[in-house]
């Protein structure tokens, strides 16, 4: 089917926050701490400005509790006597005119007297840095399996290895913002965000009421990528919180130098590996140590923690597995979601390590991994059964038969050796990603999907699920129209709105087409139901029968409705960590063809090939799309996007020094699919949204070492971390 939401984007058309032209609105701006840590000792307002033209917010003027409510309450809305990292919001302004409120805001100083910040969280921290705890560990998880001491002391052969990855900047190419109003009693709130119940839970909590006080609208969204999960509650408290005060309406929009100071980053990571193998290179331990920078509180750290932790020791089966994981706290801006949700950082490392392990003991890398890989009926590191009839082995064989991987080899061998200023190398990675929430995550939410028949026989899809750019509502739409046989044009799918939409959960996780697609399903089923409905092929055209309905039931609201229920078979013991981490996993294999131009240590993606499987396909377009778009933006994280930091903050804010792939820069990108449906997702499908990220990094890594002779362990790999590796020999 046709992709039914892009044309107002396309035509420019569509209305995103900052477009939005809401009568007596002012504009709202952030004072922020200019130290990562200390207490605020004063805040001098300068007589040059008419502060009685501007309304000003502080931590007083919050009617409830002063905290960002999301996992913990760790995170205030705004300091009262205390920083805990450079930027950390502290006074709210608001006024008609946005030139006159940056003029203002340089004419505060905050008198900060300064803490020893903790800024490396893969340092021990001092006492004097300790914040959190005895040990400023945000979150600790471990999972186990067999006896990983007894294996590693009996093992022949034991490889060790450590592995970096820096921040990345999500870089949505619509910056945060929002705006509320207060009307009728209600406090209404419109922006751009993922998750519009995890706003109105925020709001409720900060503003001290009950949901049918509150509502939440999403506005068009230009892009999330997880940077927009769990950063818009603060922000939307804000903007409702001057609007409360001045009485109307007020929009904040950062610029993107602000955004990008002041936002949700990917984690930083450290991975420490100790693999025990036998003399065939088959695992016989696998000893995991993960490490995540958390940043200044605990938003979202504990469950990227979680995902990265499940996936550290890679597709690959083995009876004896350690993972330990910490994120730890830094007077950093906090880290947040980013599209792969802490599975990029523990793949780059695991899949870095086999080509080590390779090398190190003189054996096909590739060979390495189909000795390997998991079977049907072998376990994850949790002790997850995988029974699910897909042929790993075969998705990597075709992305080897695809990308020519063994004769080009031999070709880049020939290269290297006859020209001197440039080196080739090609790498592959093989990975997986757990689609929708971890353990019983979608459990505890449980999610809901309404399909409503409206009078005129139209139907509406209502749920609290986004879409920001991936295809969502064309899915949705493709789901009815398959099952009700209605054509598109007599489909709608309604504005995400706290007042309207059931809570189907967050726009996260790569749940939304596999989970709440299937309870689209299930709600048309419910729906045909409720209309006395049989078959596709024995019945009337749905539209009809719905008008009919509502003939002899007025005043009476048609909807279908379904409930998130677990599949059978599923079992997760969240204390010990072990299980049934996902329902399903997709499996991938990326093969990237790299050279690096030796004069500059530039290095170039001449070729990438993605062969994925995913359950079935619900629309090639789109799901091409998604890998497509994965696989840039993680060759940006794998080489390119650096941030550079100074005193807890981002001090390359800027897309002049932030160095992001333009289309110059992006390789023919070769995408295949093999499909194995899922019983349990829509139509067969799985989660897709994230996995091409996992794989992307390592694969150029594994390329780059392949061209250099080098054994690069630490990414981005810009010209200059190249330069140091090859000089480091």
């Amino acid at each position: 089917m046709k992709r039914v939401e892009g044309l107002s984007k396309l035509t420019g058309r569509e209305k995103f926050v900052d477009d939005l032209l809401i009568d007596g609105a002012l504009w709202g701006a952030t004072l922020r701490s200019p130290a990562p840590r200390g207490r605020i000792l004063d805040l001098r307002f300068g007589a040059g400005v008419d502060w009685s033209d501007f309304v000003v917010v502080d931590h007083r003027d919050i009617p409830g509790e002063n905290a960002v409510r999301l996992i913990d309450t760790d995170q205030p809305v705004l300091a009262s006597d205390y920083v805990r990292h450079l930027h950390e919001p502290i006074v709210l302004l608001a006024h008609p005119s946005r030139d006159e409120l940056r003029r203002a805001l340089l004419q505060v100083e905050v008198l900060v007297e300064p803490d020893p910040p903790a800024l490396d969280f893969r340092e021990l921290p001092r006492p004097e840095q300790i914040q959190y705890g005895t040990d400023n560990v945000l979150k600790h998880l471990r999972t186990e399996k067999g006896d990983v001491d007894r294996a590693l002391a009996g093992a022949p052969i034991v490889v060790e290895g450590i592995y970096e990855t820096g921040a990345q900047e999500h870089l949505y190419l619509e910056t945060q913002g929002m705006a509320a109003w207060e009307e009728n009693g209600v406090v209404t709130v419109t922006g751009s965000m993922q998750c519009p119940y995890y706003v109105l839970e925020a709001l409720c909590f900060a503003l001290d009421r009950n949901p049918d006080q509150v509502r939440v609208i999403q506005a068009a969204t230009g892009g999330g990528f997880g940077g927009k999960e769990e950063y818009p509650s603060g922000l939307a408290i804000h903007s409702a919180l001057l609007a409360l005060k001045a009485g109307r309406p007020v929009k904040i929009v950062y610029d993107r130098t602000e955004d990008m100071a002041v936002t949700t980053k990917r984690h930083p990571s450290l991975v420490k590996h100790r693999t025990g193998l036998d003399n065939q290179g088959r695992f016989l331990a696998q000893d995991v140590e993960v490490l995540m920078d958390g940043g200044a509180y605990v938003t979202l750290s504990p469950v990227v923690l979680s995902r990265g932790l499940i996936h550290a020791a890679g597709p690959y089966h083995c009876e004896n597995v350690r993972v330990d994981g910490r994120a730890m706290l830094t007077n950093s801006p906090p880290f947040g979601a980013f599209r792969g949700f802490g599975a990029p950082q523990t793949q780059f490392a695991v899949e870095r390590h086999m080509d080590r392990i390779a090398t190190r003991i003189g054996i096909d890398p590739v060979e390495l991994r189909r000795r390997n890989l998991i079977r049907d009926g072998q376990t994850t590191a949790t002790g997850q059964v995988i029974e699910d009839g897909v042929d790993r082995c075969a998705v990597m064989t075709r992305a080897l038969d695809l990308s020519e991987f063994a004769a080009r080899r031999v070709q880049h061998a020939i290269f290297n050796r006859t020209t001197p200023d440039r080196r080739r190398g090609i790498g592959l990675a093989t990975f997986f990603h757990g689609a929708g929430f971890t353990g019983a995550g979608e459990v505890h939410l449980g999610s809901v999907v309404h399909v409503a028949g409206l009078p005129d026989g139209t139907v509406e899809i209502r749920t609290a699920n986004v879409e920001m750019g991936q295809g969502a509502i064309t899915v949705f739409t493709q789901i009815v129209a398959d099952i009700l046989g209605c054509e598109p044009s007599e489909i709608l799918v309604a504005q995400p709105d706290t007042h309207r939409v059931p809570d189907s959960g967050p726009t996260v996780a790569s749940r939304t087409s596999m989970i709440v697609g299937r309870l689209v399903e299930e709600a048309c089923h419910d729906l045909m139901a409720r209309l006395g409905l049989g078959d596709l092929h024995d019945r009337p055209p749905v539209p009809e029968a719905i008008r009919e309905w509502h003939g002899a039931n007025e005043k009476t609201e048609l909807v279908g409705m379904a409930r998130y229920e677990k599949p059978p078979g599923i079992h997760w013991d969240e204390d010990l960590y072990r299980g049934d981490a996902y329902g399903t996993y997709a499996w991938g294999a990326y093969v990237a063809d790299v050279e690096v131009d030796l004069r500059t240590y530039v290095p170039t993606v001449r070729d990438f090939v993605a062969v994925q499987e995913i359950g079935r396909v619900l629309n090639e377009t789109l799901a091409r799309g998604q890998i497509q778009g994965g696989v840039v933006q993680a060759l940006g994280w794998a080489l390119t996007e650096e941030c550079k930091w100074a005193d807890g903050g981002m001090a390359n804010a800027q897309l002049t020094n932030y160095i992001v792939p333009t289309s110059n820069d992006v390789p023919p990108i070769r995408v295949e699919f093999l499909e194995v449906p899922y019983p349990h997702g829509a139509q067969g499908a799985k989660g897709i949204g994230e996995l091409p990220f996992d794989g992307v990094a390592p694969a150029v890594a594994n390329a780059v070492a392949g061209a250099l002779g080098r054994d690069p362990c630490r990414i981005p790999l810009t010209a200059e971390t190249l330069l140091v590796l090859a000089e480091e020999g």
